[in-house]
């Protein structure tokens, strides 16, 4: 998919360019930089000599001596002093310049790391926001595949108010199938959600006995069954009228999707690029009406298409899938459908933070 979060050493990710976060000299230092001089050898520091140095927010380029990839990209981000130095417009201006000069290099795959937020102590989580933006507003003109590598967990932060909110939402909703918790009486077969749960543990010990006790004789007069049993019985189809029945299959996935893009106004190209999806494999389904996309594949384009949550799990139906609240990945889709955020790449950015697959591709 065109923008991709990965844990990852950069001086081994096999791209067309990888982006350094050097300093204004070019010549190598801590952290990234040098990391990446020590991994690409002696030839990388002669070229760079050449340079004459950069200035804070514009970038090089340079070859990549013994490192995989092509080019690297040496851009000088800026040195955080409390926000009040343009520090976010330098930061926007190192990744839009390091694009560009991918670009004009014709690299289909370019790699950064969170440039400014380590020695140079630019907050991890605004950080982060920077790059995501400026990236992703790229990657809606054109096509490159690009990798935010985070060589490990302290690198990466959101928001915290962000992050919060979405613990809580998964604290609120998230039915965990294997707790035996003291709470969790015998009959109740998680009946309730872990919130309504410690609300009926805090009643008074008559009334929650009494919640307890019509619950206990729902779980013995009717123990729980496959899902399969509880939904109604299909009407039984004669073998000879079979043929008619086929003929009235439902629409499928594709069928779904290309009828909601033209509903919205959008250019296939708009909306899998808002979908963080490769045209190559929009190409596959736009061509084949019965194709199959995986869920985050089917996610990532009722995000572009901003549906309500109803019309995500209709169109994930058609796909053949279904939100669960026993899946953190799916209570995080909710989370951002229920609070009408609709930008793919924040949503990727908190699924990451959550060990959660990304959605696109």
């Amino acid at each position: 998919m065109p923008l991709q979060i990965v844990r990852n050493d950069i001086t081994k990710m096999n791209v067309d360019a990888i982006v350094n976060a050097a300093n204004q000299s070019l010549l190598g230092g801590g952290g990234v930089d040098g990391c990446i001089h020590q991994a690409a050898g002696p030839k990388l520091l002669a070229e760079c000599r050449t340079l004459g140095g950069c200035e804070t927010g514009s970038a090089k380029v340079t070859g990549a001596g013994n490192l995989p990839c092509r080019y690297v990209i040496h851009a000088v981000g800026p040195r955080w002093r409390g926000g009040g130095y343009r520090e976010r417009e330098l930061l926007i201006s190192c990744y839009r310049t390091s694009l560009a000069l991918a670009k004009e290099k014709n690299c289909e795959t370019v790699a950064f790391p969170l440039i400014s937020s380590g020695i140079y102590g630019y907050p991890k989580d605004q950080a982060l926001r920077v790059a995501v933006d400026t990236i992703g507003a790229f990657l809606l003109e054109n096509d490159m595949t690009v990798y935010l590598v985070i060589f490990d967990r302290k690198a990466y932060q959101i928001g915290g108010k962000l992050f919060d909110g979405i613990a809580e939402y998964i604290d609120d909703n998230y039915v965990d199938e294997h707790d035996d918790s003291s709470s969790r009486r015998p009959g109740f077969f998680n009946l309730f959600p872990k919130k309504e749960m410690q609300k009926i543990e805090k009643l008074p010990a008559d009334k929650a006995d009494a919640i307890h006790r019509r619950t206990a004789k729902v779980s013995r007069s009717a123990p729980p069954m496959p899902m399969a049993a509880m939904l109604p019985a299909a009407p039984a189809v004669p073998l000879s009228g079979l043929d008619d029945a086929l003929k009235q299959i439902d629409e499928s996935f594709s069928e779904m999707l290309l009828r909601k893009i033209d509903e919205s106004g959008m250019t296939d190209a708009q909306c899998y690029k808002k979908a963080n999806i490769d045209r190559k494999l929009f190409s596959k389904i736009r061509g084949n009406k019965l194709y199959k996309p995986s869920k985050p594949t089917a996610i990532a384009f009722a995000i572009a298409l901003e549906l309500s949550l109803e019309e995500t799990k209709d169109m994930l139906m058609k796909a053949g899938f279904a939100l669960s609240h026993s899946s953190k990945f799916d209570i995080i889709i909710e989370y951002f459908i229920e609070n009408g955020n609709y930008n793919v790449f924040e949503i990727n950015e908190a699924l990451f933070a959550f060990d959660q697959s990304l959605l696109g591709a």
